[in-house]
């Protein structure tokens, strides 16, 4: 029996399975259908050879509601909110980020839902949930009839408190279930049991925005599953991190935007555990985009505090940090004539130049492919043949846009400097700007494109060290494997720490009990469950706040002297400053549920050679610097444990190529993965 990990891209679906008997494990990619997400599951299986019947568990990360929200192709909600407070999706913060604050032309992004289908409810709750104004029926009976005649596909509840008594909100969902059954309901206080109205209610639009499309997508492809034979439900990673069953992530889709990306920084976690490597930034570079995670001490930074597009995202996630930079971003010139990369990009249609499937703007996979650094004797992912010819004329055309006289391997490595600048930048984002210095950490590298442009990138950036794990191409599916079924819950209890502690301890015990509940109806025995308690602490007078550990509430409560310390210690890392004698308020009590699942072991590492020169493939000529180097190609699974590398060097394998630049020497580990380090300058 199999275990398969599915992890549906913008450009490519990646499968990844491992034969629980032998602990082999096979990979292979083949290119997403947008739209059509389930065809290309279905297609993956078909090409590994595996039948429905032969799988035990089917995780995925899919960007089916991602690309709904960033494309506009979601349901058309209707909103319910307390009478006055129509506009508050529309106002939001009354302010805008960077870059938009430095932009005269800045249009402010138009709402989710226009304010004709917003409609306001009789009811009124206090700060502290105590009923101001009771819920008037008829005036919900009144707003149901207007949003279904408006066209609603989807309805959200959004009332002012409801994360403290939600009992307005479910009156208004059980009245809609009753006169309109096939309406999906989304509750504010189901989706985000915690305080800021403004985030609280784009959530929550955002969820009924995807529940009709994550519905039909989840229902459509355990159905065509189920006609392979497959007779278990399919599991999906959220955002956070863990996996959910088909029955949570229909009712909360909002909380799979990120899921693909998530299973790769569980693998990172994997691996880094199994080499002893405690401290490291994860590096995800695709066909359409890079995404970047810090982790210390094994444990990725987590935030509820996202964005999706333009919109604020309130739930759980891994703190990444995502640019528009992938192997098919596009090389373009601005209106001022100079070079740029990105955001948009080639995808999985057309695609880049060099594939030959239709693309005619040059990428940064064909700049890579001009500087010899992508060979085109090997099919990419098993079934695309390159055209180097195509990739050179198009990166050609670029350059006589441009308006100067030079060869195209000039601008091609233009083309790949100026995306490695955007991605150290996201890299400089979750490290330097929040007080971590990267000299400290490994680069782990992964996805189709992120080997291929690692060493340059922790080059500009100063990792010292950076490893190319085993199957990298991926390393995101193979992920999806390694997560644990999670449950996150929140309670919000305003007011300063030391007069809140005994109640924060009294929310844990409670959150705890319906914690270990769940995952008891789940089949996990109490030995295969885990809970992680953290706060919400803040100066007072601040706005945010930052997330603290806390242990065990035990007989003498939880331990105020040293969550106090631990928060001044954060808060000093993070803005360079701490003051031991303001006063810390508690914001929010959180609890992390885990149900730990066996974690595919794989396979030992062989080479099926003793000797490196066995794994020789060719020498080409591969350009850095300005200059071609006549560089030996190896091929990955031939290399045997303990090989020496010293770039410059290219090393091919099924799904990715691994870049080494002069001036880096790596090794192979008894784990098959690559190791590099920068050598000493004389």
């Amino acid at each position: 029996m199999f275990i398969v990990g599915i992890d549906v891209g913008g450009t490519f679906t990646d499968l990844t399975a491992v034969d629980e008997a032998t602990g082999r494990v096979v990979v292979t990619k083949v290119p997403s259908e947008p739209l059509n997400e389930a065809a290309a599951v279905l297609a993956g299986l078909r090409a590994l050879g595996i039948a429905g019947r032969d799988v035990r568990r089917l995780v995925h990360g899919t960007t089916v509601g991602t690309n709904a929200v960033l494309e506009r192709r979601g349901a058309r909600v209707a909103v319910l909110t307390t009478a006055g407070f129509r506009d508050l999706i529309e106002i939001g913060r009354t302010k805008r980020n960077i870059p938009a604050l430095f932009v005269p032309t800045f249009v402010r992004p138009k709402p989710m839902v226009e304010r004709k289908h917003r409609f306001e409810v009789v009811e009124r709750l206090a700060a502290d949930g105590a009923v101001l104004v009771p819920l008037d029926p008829a005036s919900v009976e009144r707003a149901l009839d207007a949003a279904v005649a408006a066209g609603a596909e989807a309805l959200a509840v959004c009332f002012l408190h409801a994360y403290l008594n939600p009992a307005h909100e479910r009156a208004v969902a059980d009245a809609a279930k009753g006169r309109y059954p096939s309406l999906p309901v989304s509750g504010s206080a189901d989706v985000v049991a915690e305080y800021r109205e403004f985030e609280r209610f784009s959530t929550t639009v955002l969820n009924a925005y995807l529940q009709p499309i994550m519905d039909g997508y989840l229902a459509g492809l355990e159905a065509r599953l189920r006609a392979t034979g497959y007779a278990h439900g399919v599991l999906t990673v959220a955002s956070s991190g863990g996996m959910m069953t088909t029955e949570t992530a229909r009712r909360l889709p909002i909380k799979t935007i990120f899921s693909g990306p998530a299973g790769g920084v569980s693998q990172a976690c994997f691996v880094g555990g199994a080499v002893g490597v405690r401290d490291f930034i994860t590096y995800d570079m695709g066909g359409t985009s890079t995404d970047v995670c810090l982790v210390r001490d094994f444990t990725p930074l987590t935030t509820s505090d996202g964005m999706l597009g333009t919109f604020p995202v309130k739930v759980p996630q891994l703190d990444m940090h995502s640019v528009g930079a992938g192997g098919g971003s596009i090389a373009w010139l601005d209106v001022d004539g100079s070079l740029q990369v990105g955001p948009r990009s080639a995808g999985a249609s057309p695609g880049p130049v060099a594939y030959g499937l239709g693309g005619t703007e040059p990428t940064v996979t064909d700049a890579n492919v001009v500087l010899g650094r992508i060979g085109t004797t090997r099919r990419l992912g098993g079934a695309i043949a390159l055209d180097a010819g195509r990739a050179h004329s198009a990166v050609a055309d670029l350059g006589a846009r441009l308006g100067r006289a030079m060869r195209a391997e000039d601008l091609a490595e233009g083309i790949v400097r100026i995306a490695v600048a955007r991605m150290t930048s996201a890299i400089r984002e979750i490290s330097i700007q929040r007080g971590h210095d990267p000299r400290d950490f490994t680069l782990i590298a992964f996805g189709g494109a992120g080997p291929m442009h690692a060493l340059a990138l922790a080059q500009e950036i100063g990792v010292p060290r950076v490893l190319v794990p085993r199957h990298p191409g991926n390393f995101s599916a193979l992920g999806l494997l390694a997560s644990d079924v999670k449950h996150d819950d929140v309670r919000t209890r305003v007011g300063p720490l030391r007069e809140r502690l005994s109640v924060a301890a009294g929310l844990f015990s409670d959150m705890e009990r319906a914690a270990r509940h769940q995952l008891d109806l789940e089949g996990f025995t109490a030995q295969h469950q885990r809970i992680l308690r953290s706060l919400d602490l803040r100066y007072r007078g601040q706005a945010f706040e930052l997330n603290i550990a806390v242990g065990d509430a035990g007989p003498g409560g939880l331990a105020l002297e040293a969550i106090e310390a631990a928060f001044h210690r954060q808060h000093l890392a993070a803005y360079g400053h701490a003051s031991s004698d303001a006063v810390i308020e508690l914001v929010n009590a959180r609890l992390i549920a885990y149900g730990l699942v066996p974690k595919p072991s794989g396979e030992r590492y062989r080479s099926a050679v003793a000797s490196i020169d066995d794994a020789l493939i060719e020498r080409r000529p591969v350009w850095f610097e300005g200059a071609p180097h006549d560089c030996p190609v190896w091929e990955r699974e031939r290399l045997p444990e303990r090989a020496g590398l010293r770039g410059p060097a290219v090393v091919e394998e099924f799904g990715a190529t691994t870049v080494v630049p002069p001036g880096w020497h790596g090794v192979v580990d008894e784990h098959g993965n690559l190791r590099f380090e920068r050598e000493a300058r004389a």
